[in-house]
């Protein structure tokens, strides 16, 4: 029930829309009925059961609303004697015009809806898949480590698929075939209430086999929608390392596992729609069999001599017109319910991302940040995931200007240390102060705006080279942009490219060498000027040319700025301030290079093992 009237909620968050659909599909249901009815008089005509001979008195309408539709049928009944009295023929052409305009109206109304429903379903997924993707963006770093990124892609693209239907849905299950059963049913009681009676013990049949079939149909359309997600796993897995792949000859291994997780979506999904097709089938072959019970019965009323019920064959057909009429709406509710069974099962998936925690909160009035004057300080941090410590207890100074270089073997908490300054984690227990302020009692975006990064990998984007380095900072000038590129060594470069700054780099900065895509990341961080700056193995992918060049260009940038450098290479940090070396969440050693050097303890040894002797 949650999800349902979270789907509601979602629908009508746009009033003026739904309030439209729902009225188009009322008078869509009336002029649907009327269409029907209006058969009555041709009916009659084609039966030649009009009596001509007894005059109809004109009738007078008392007032009282609930005499109105007496008073308009008897009217109408009149108005057709006069004209079948005068001119059969023209009755006949009058009943066929009436008969057209109510199907024009009704197919204008049913339009009408439709039109309005395009809208509304479409304005529904893209909040849904704004509120999903903003949500992705806020969630911390150790939730997008854990989960597949296909599967966040099949939650924004197939769950949200199910949750357009379910808009329509909802409204069609809640506003439309339930009053169009109730006006069918109360023209049938009007028509005969005794085939009426007949029809209400024999319909519930269908309705009960119909939901037995919806227990099972939640389950496994959940199961396809997570199948989903592991088959967009493996064509993002397949697709962005296509280059190993190749190398390896393990072309035939990634396509048998995917043929298996693709083998497996496909017999889940046909699973759901054979249940979920299963239930229009059984609904319309079960109402077959109930509207041929009806014919017998009323045929047998209609050939009985004594014929006490007063049913004529003109009444008789327009019955089993508008019963048939009756199934439409009892089937759509049926396949709206499974639309709204495998939405639900959607919704819970949906409702997994939006309800995950984001952990990384902020206080109602943070307090702003100027610049950094005194320096940082970690005070008795220690961070885990899960029940793991990554970071032990460690208390560190980083002067304002000085530049800290942070070593130590893989695993040993170097870059978690460096994550948790712009808080893409939270410590698990101890402070970080930016001068004496807790960064926890800043804004995360005011934070960061203090904090360049420049990674290992260079995170570029499908874009300009000019969008590139101005990531983050739209209204930096052209003349801002290439004055940074000239700082980052990139300017020539860039220049040399087939439309300059204007060339686009492909997805990731796939039209790039490795140098020249670390050199915009660097231009990038040179025109946010930050006042702190962490650099995490920016230089360790690269050749010794691609490095000598990026260096130049970091050892600009580090100018006057307080700087973590995280380095496995280690003659990028010898002339750092101070060095700390850690092992297992835990310092270890610190100093300069020479004063570890002197120690001839890790420090030396790692620097050893890389050929550095002084």
């Amino acid at each position: 029930m949650k999800d349902i009237l979270q789907i509601y909620k979602y629908t009508f968050a746009y009033r003026t829309r739904a309030i439209l659909v729902i009225a188009c599909n009322l008078l869509f249901v009336i002029f649907n009925l009327l269409s029907l009815v209006l058969f009555i008089p041709f009916l009659q005509l084609i039966f030649n059961s009009i009596d001509k001979k007894t005059a109809l008195s004109e009738p007078k309408w008392t007032g009282e609303i609930t005499d109105l539709i007496i008073y308009l049928k008897d009217s109408y009944n009149y108005f057709m004697q006069e004209m079948v009295n005068n001119n059969p023929k023209e009755a006949l052409f009058f009943v066929c015009i009436s008969v057209f305009l109510a199907f024009l109206l009704k197919n204008i109304f049913r339009y009408g809806a439709v039109w309005h429903q395009s809208e509304l379903r479409m304005v529904v997924v893209r909040d849904i898949r704004n509120k999903l993707f903003h949500k992705a963006m806020n969630l911390p770093l150790s939730f997008h480590t854990n989960e597949r990124k296909g599967d966040l892609m099949s939650r924004m693209n197939s769950d949200v698929g199910e949750i357009e239907i379910a808009v329509v849905a909802i409204l069609e299950l809640i506003y439309r075939d339930p009053i169009a059963i109730i006006i069918n049913i109360s023209a049938l009681i009007y028509l005969s209430p005794k085939l009426t009676l007949i029809s209400f013990v024999l319909l519930p049949i269908s309705a009960f086999v119909i939901s037995r079939i919806g227990k099972s149909l939640k389950k496994t359309a959940k199961s396809g929608q997570e199948q989903m997600g592991l088959l967009f796993s493996n064509i993002d897995e397949g697709l962005g390392g296509i280059r190993i792949i190749k190398a390896f000859n393990a072309i035939d291994q990634i396509y048998n596992a995917f043929k298996q997780v693709n083998l497996r979506h496909q017999q889940l999904i046909t699973k759901t729609f054979r249940k979920k097709d299963l239930s229009p089938i059984l609904n319309e072959t079960l109402g077959a069999g109930v509207m041929l019970c009806l014919v017998w019965f009323g045929g047998s009323m209609i050939l009985d001599i004594n014929n006490a019920q007063g049913l004529t064959g003109e009444v008789f057909i327009t019955f089993i017109i508008v019963f048939s009429q009756l199934l439409r709406p009892i089937q759509g509710i049926s396949t709206n319910l499974a639309f709204m069974t495998k939405a639900k099962a959607s919704q819970d998936r949906i409702n997994e991302i939006l309800e995950t925690d984001e952990k990384i909160y902020e206080i109602d009035n943070p307090i702003a940040l100027s610049e950094l004057k005194i320096g940082l300080r970690y005070e008795n941090v220690s961070f885990r995931y899960k029940d793991e410590f990554v970071l032990k207890n460690i208390n560190l100074n980083v002067r304002a200007g000085q530049t800290v270089g942070l070593v130590g073997e893989s695993g040993s908490g170097k870059s978690t240390l460096g994550d948790l300054l712009p808080r893409f984690y939270d410590v698990t227990n101890g402070n970080i102060y930016f001068d004496d302020i807790p960064i926890t009692h800043a804004s995360i975006r005011d934070l960061r705006n203090h904090i360049g990064i420049v990674t290992q990998e260079s995170i570029l984007f499908n874009a300009s080279v000019k969008e590139n380095i101005a990531f983050g900072m739209p209204n930096a000038t052209i003349q801002e942009i290439m004055e940074a590129a000239r700082i980052a060594n990139a300017h020539d470069f860039i220049s040399a490219l087939e439309d300059g700054y204007n060339t686009n780099i492909g997805e990731r900065g796939s039209k790039l060498s490795g140098g020249q895509k670390q050199r915009i990341s660097i231009a990038r961080a040179v025109l946010k000027n930050p006042a702190i700056l962490i650099l995490d193995e920016a230089t360790s992918a690269l050749d010794t040319e691609s490095e000598k060049v990026v260096q130049e260009a970091l050892d600009y940038l580090m100018r006057d700025r307080t700087t973590l450098i995280i380095a496995h290479r280690l003659s990028t940090i010898i002339n750092a301030d101070e060095i700390v070396l850690l092992s297992k969440g835990e310092i270890k050693e610190r100093g300069t290079h020479k004063e570890l050097m002197a120690l001839k303890g890790m420090y030396y040894n790692l620097c050893s093992l890389q050929g550095i002797q002084t």
